[in-house]
């Protein structure tokens, strides 16, 4: 088979499970109505980025004190600009950047693993996750910092360190916790670098690193993400209405302060919320999210209820919880390439929120890392000499079958009561 028909057929497989997750996520996208969870921050920001340039409060007009960097909300913007204020509308980039986010599943398995079986096998398993699924109807900012960090994590598995670069930037302009990436990707090229070195016999591979490579990577993974990261406050700067833009005279003053008031308000954020979530429970989906519940009347049945909660597929998430614990082990024994970049990922994603325990936190913030979690699965059956055709199949089957059997609580479908409440596995579902 020649190269170009590979790629042709890689396309093909990637971008039918596209079509399929993007078919979907567009049913019935304007349900449930009105603004659900956070889409009532992030909705009237993004509408007000739309026709102001900066968010200022639909109401009175004032300049709004916003904690999150524009460009999530400026994707969501985009679908309004293209299909109305209305549900749809706010939810339209969501569905699309989560279609898009199914085929970079296939080009980062395929990467890592070159066997088109795994990788149909991981597209399979991000496409029927609940998860992704809900973060995909709902206009919030997680799953554009997703797709960022997917972008970025393909690239640099690709040595495209510029690319990589840029879509970190981007991600640390939609939600701050994507630095933590942007910081351990920035030290593991540094490390490829030294590696680089060392394989070419050199004496000191430390001092040709800092020596030939420092300052290059310094540039491309410190001083370029700034420079994006200050360019998505354009609409800040080019207005005179954002918040404190005018509390010095000098412009890049008020940013800094601006930007000192956002730090202190999360790290002071310990409201008491119901659905907060340790992150020592996100993996097993402890306390998922509840976006929306309501109780119509048109389920067929006395007591109805419509429910959209933000939980991955169980027996996906809890075997994927036995995975990463595996390939920590296979990559303490043999030091493999690509269980290493896997646990990096997931390690800068996940394990930061550890050092912030009295912090407000919610089980739906793993969507930033769930694609790599769930690569640890395919990580795993890329060790199994034989059957991996029928494992694949057999668990891929028993995952799709829980998929569906949780998809009216991905859709907001209504379902009668009682079948509500035999959803809820656990008492702290509910």
């Amino acid at each position: 088979m020649t190269t170009q028909i590979r790629i042709s057929r890689d396309w093909a497989i990637a971008l039918g499970f596209g079509a399929l997750g993007l078919l979907l996520r567009l049913w019935n996208l304007g349900l449930p109505k009105g603004k659900i969870f956070d889409e009532v921050y992030y909705t009237t920001n993004a509408h007000s980025l739309l026709t102001n340039g900066v968010e200022l409060d639909a109401k009175t007009g004032a300049a709004e004190f916003i904690v999150h960097p524009p460009v999530g909300k400026w994707l969501i913007a985009i679908g309004i600009k293209l299909f109305g204020y209305n549900e749809f509308g706010w939810r339209f980039s969501a569905a699309m950047i989560g279609s898009i986010s199914i085929v970079l599943m296939y080009f980062t398995a395929k990467k890592l693993f070159n066997n088109q079986l795994l990788s149909i096998f991981a597209t399979l398993l991000i496409s029927a996750d609940g998860l992704h699924l809900v973060h995909s109807r709902t206009a919030l900012l997680d799953i554009f910092l997703l797709f960022f960090i997917q972008i970025a994590v393909l690239t640099f598995l690709h040595e495209k360190y510029w690319i990589a670069a840029l879509s970190l930037g981007l991600a640390v302009s939609t939600k701050w916790s994507g630095l933590y990436l942007l910081v351990a990707l920035a030290f593991l090229v540094l490390i490829l670098d030294y590696r680089k070195f060392r394989a070419l016999g050199l004496e000191n591979p430390i001092r040709a690193v800092l020596s030939k490579t420092f300052l290059y990577r310094f540039l491309q993974f410190g001083i370029f993400p700034i420079l994006i990261y200050v360019a998505s406050w354009a609409g800040w700067f080019l207005t005179k209405t954002g918040w404190d833009r005018n509390w010095s005279a000098n412009t890049l003053k008020s940013f800094w302060h601006y930007h000192a008031e956002i730090f202190n308000f999360h790290a002071h954020l310990n409201d008491s919320h119901p659905y907060e979530a340790n992150p020592w429970s996100w993996l097993i989906q402890g306390r998922p999210t509840s976006f929306f519940y309501g109780t119509p009347k048109n389920c067929g049945t006395t007591n109805c209820a419509q429910e959209v909660l933000a939980i991955g597929t169980p027996i996906l998430w809890w075997a994927a919880t036995l995975a990463l614990l595996i390939t920590f082990g296979y990559w303490i024994s043999k030091r493999d390439w690509s269980a290493e970049i896997l646990l990096i990922v997931i390690a800068a994603c996940y394990l930061p929120w550890f050092a912030f325990q009295e912090r407000t936190m919610f089980s739906f913030y793993s969507i930033s890392f769930e694609p790599f979690l769930l690569l640890t699965l395919v990580y795993l059956l890329s060790k199994v000499a034989r059957n991996q055709k029928q494992i694949a199949f057999v668990f891929g089957a028993l995952v799709l079958l829980n998929f569906l059997y949780f998809l009216p609580l991905f859709l907001g479908t209504p379902i009668s009561y009682n079948a509500w409440h035999d959803h809820m596995w656990l008492p702290s579902w509910i």
